[in-house]
């Protein structure tokens, strides 16, 4: 469809509503509120026509969809690439929009319907969403091996929050979560650099340019080759864990709810034993808000917090 023909559509719409739904001006357009009610609805309209067209297809193909998956960036770096390749491997007619977010976009997100499936820490509130435990997901520090710091197992964000920092580029998810915690100290970290990649910031941390926060399992695994001591952080929201969030898991289309199940089949075990054992004693709680966190009934793979 051409912009002129948008256009005519959306004024034939206005006239026969009685009321404009866009305000236009010399640098563009905005919508009025009855404007965003319509794309709102829009929106689910086609959520709907797309589940519709992806159940319908999967009975008549096999396995035939679209899956919105939105994550964090250190799943997508560590985490998901072995396990979606496995996935597309088997399903072969289900395709993924893949994005990275930070986690508290990724839960609202998922409150409005603009994806199907996240990936997100649950350090931020997940009010209102369905979750299971997928991975552990700690943050570390990571400092050149002759800095003063790697004589330490441990330290904090508050102890390092002046020091000169190597980071990720504007954008990344894991960067703006970190911003977040350093303005509730009323700081800002100051990078000399920043880098496309969780490897190259370990890399140049080695280097003795700066101090870099990635994900332990990253750490670990660039430690020998960077040059770098791993120290822990003894910040409360920096023991992360990642967890599968959905809205509603009876809602989602076929192909969502296989990539679910392939997820959770791909979860650490280990998680899933904690969780348990905090929901029978009643001690659940989501991190974020504190408030209590109770198994989804007739769903015993996946809980809600509420």
């Amino acid at each position: 469809m051409t912009l002129a023909s948008a256009s005519e559509r959306i004024r034939a719409m206005e006239q026969s509503l009685g009321l404009p739904l866009l305000v236009r001006e010399r640098r563009g357009v905005q919508p009025t509120p009855a404007g965003r009610s319509l794309l709102h609805h829009a929106r689910l309209v086609l959520l709907q026509l797309d589940h519709l067209q992806g159940e319908l297809t999967a009975y008549g193909t096999g396995h035939k969809g679209h899956v919105r998956l939105l994550s964090n960036s250190s799943a997508i770096s560590e985490h998901l690439p072995s396990i979606l390749g496995d996935f597309l491997g088997r399903y072969p007619g289900i395709s993924i929009d893949l994005e990275e977010r930070p986690s508290e976009a990724i839960a609202d997100a998922l409150r409005s319907d603009a994806c199907d499936v996240g990936i997100a820490s649950d350090a931020v509130d997940l009010g209102g969403l369905h979750t299971e435990p997928f991975r552990a997901d700690p943050l570390a520090l990571v400092v050149a091996r002759n800095h003063p710091l790697a004589r330490r197992s441990a330290t904090s964000l508050a102890e390092v929050a002046d020091l000169a920092f190597v980071g990720l580029a504007e954008g990344s998810a894991l960067q703006a979560h970190l911003a977040q915690h350093v303005r509730r100290l009323g700081k800002r970290l100051d990078y000399r650099i920043r880098l496309a990649s969780f490897e190259s910031v370990c890399r140049v941390v080695g280097q003795g340019i700066g101090i870099g926060i990635v994900p332990r399992a990253v750490a670990a695994r660039c430690a020998r080759s960077a040059g770098i001591k791993v120290l822990s952080l003894a910040d409360a929201w920096a023991a992360r864990r990642l967890v599968v969030c959905v809205r509603d898991r009876e809602s989602l289309a076929l192909s969502a709810r296989q990539l679910v199940a392939h997820l959770l089949a791909a979860a650490d075990p280990r998680l899933a034993v904690t969780e348990s054992r905090s929901q029978r004693t009643g001690t659940g709680v989501s991190r974020a808000t504190g408030t209590a966190v109770t198994p989804l009934l007739g769903l015993p793979s996946i809980r809600r917090s509420e």
